[in-house]
């Protein structure tokens, strides 16, 4: 039973202890649970019985109802305030993705609860001036993310400066990155700002940062730590005033345990980190992501708006994985657009609908992807940079224009694909 009759020295009970002679304890209970005790105390003794019970018990339940009433207005206020914060939050994102709209021309297009919460961590931390980390595949829209969070940033007067880490060597990224004095270096005949000066008061944002060699890694980790820097070749020390965004498509901690990426620049990077899905994961977009582009890339390729896009190809778009997602998307409307000579957009526009050309040079390669598979030269030879490029431009065809998976489809490091690109003039 809930209750005790006789009075017994028990040292969790003062007041027993100060002279009260009966007691009597019932549970107060609570969905099930324990909520605590009712206890009455008398100085006489004997002084409760069986007949005290019911109505002691009566008021217990009154004591267990008005917590009861408690803990449901105390849980409602929390969800009118959950659902406050919630409609807050989105119309800031609705806020946010309309002024870079018209400020800037990026648009943060999708209806994917993927997205959303992209969009929605992207304009919660966009008024702190916490470092901030995308990740995602290449292709995702982390560039828009960016600039998306500097919008609502309180540096958002300021510039945004972009830095691709992967398109640059490591002394000429070093050179861009800090900037220079006359005669650092060969052909250095006069000063230059380097993006971390020109981005004073606003964003920095380094794309592809995984790309970064371990010497200028270790130059950036002093501006994330003590903001200063220094421009190669001098010995003034300045002030760091940006906010740092980077962004990779390399899993930075497998890097970090091949000594590939420094574990505490990967920390100062990492205080707020946002993951983009690839296109995918967000079904929901694709549909509404080719709209767009059709209707923004139909005046600048054909003069005017496209005609549209059958049933069929949006069923094959629908079906294609999109390895290079969004950009390899925006590319396939553009292609399909010129092909379609202003028509209707059919599955046989769509590039991973087209055969190669018979007149191309056609390279087969074995399953190892090591050595090609050919047959005795031709008498009049072969055009080796006509077959270069063409493996190249397969490469990032296939890819979607992935530039890390192109690489490593010809066997080449990332660097060395772009080298080959600028000379192919397919940058």
């Amino acid at each position: 039973m809930d209750r005790a009759w006789e009075w017994q020295p028990h040292p969790a009970w003062g007041p027993i202890l100060t002279g009260h002679q009966s007691w009597l304890r019932l549970t107060v209970r609570l969905h099930g649970g324990v909520l605590g005790f009712l206890n009455f105390f008398s100085r006489a003794p004997e002084q409760y019985s069986e007949a005290d019970v019911a109505p002691a018990r009566r008021i217990a339940d009154l004591v267990a109802l008005a917590f009861a009433h408690e803990r449901l207005a105390e849980q409602a206020r929390h969800r009118v305030e959950a659902q406050e914060r919630a409609v807050r939050l989105e119309a800031r994102v609705a806020r946010l993705t309309a002024e870079l709209e018209a400020a800037e021309g990026h648009r943060a297009i999708g209806a994917s609860k993927r997205w959303h919460e992209v969009l929605a961590q992207a304009a919660k931390v966009a008024p702190a001036e916490t470092t901030v980390l995308l990740t995602g595949e290449s292709g995702t829209g982390k560039e828009v993310v960016a600039h998306l969070i500097h919008r609502g940033s309180r540096r958002a007067e300021g510039p945004f400066v972009a830095l691709n880490c992967a398109a640059l060597p490591e002394a000429l990224l070093e050179s861009e990155l800090f900037g220079y004095e006359k005669g650092a270096f060969t052909g250095a005949v006069s000063a230059r700002a380097g993006r971390l000066e020109q981005a004073a008061g606003g964003t920095l944002f380094l794309d592809e940062v995984g790309e970064m060699s371990p010497a200028v890694q270790a130059k950036f980790l002093r501006v994330l730590q003590e903001r200063e820097f220094q421009r190669l070749g001098g010995t003034r020390t300045l002030k760091a005033d940006v906010r740092v965004i980077a962004a990779t498509n390399r899993d930075l901690k497998a890097a970090m345990t091949q000594g590939a990426f420094r574990e505490d620049l990967y920390y100062r990077l990492h205080v707020f980190a946002i993951h983009l899905p690839p296109l995918r994961e967000r079904q929901e977009d694709i549909l509404p992501l080719l709209e767009h582009f059709m209707e923004e890339l139909g005046p600048a390729v054909l003069g005017r708006p496209a005609a549209g896009i059958s049933r069929e190809a949006r069923a094959h778009v629908l079906a294609h994985s999109w390895p290079g997602n969004v950009r390899e998307l925006r590319n396939a409307v553009e292609r399909a657009l010129v092909l379609c000579e202003g028509g209707l957009i059919n599955p046989e526009h769509l590039p991973w609908r087209v055969e190669a050309p018979t007149n191309a040079p056609m390279i087969r390669l074995t399953a190892s992807a090591a050595t090609p598979a050919c047959g005795d030269f031709p008498a009049q030879g072969v055009d080796l940079e006509a077959m270069e490029r063409t493996l190249i431009e397969r490469a990032l065809t296939q890819t979607g224009r992935n530039k890390s998976k192109a690489a490593k489809l010809l066997g080449l490091s990332r660097g060395k694909l772009y080298t080959r690109m600028e000379r192919f003039g397919l940058a």
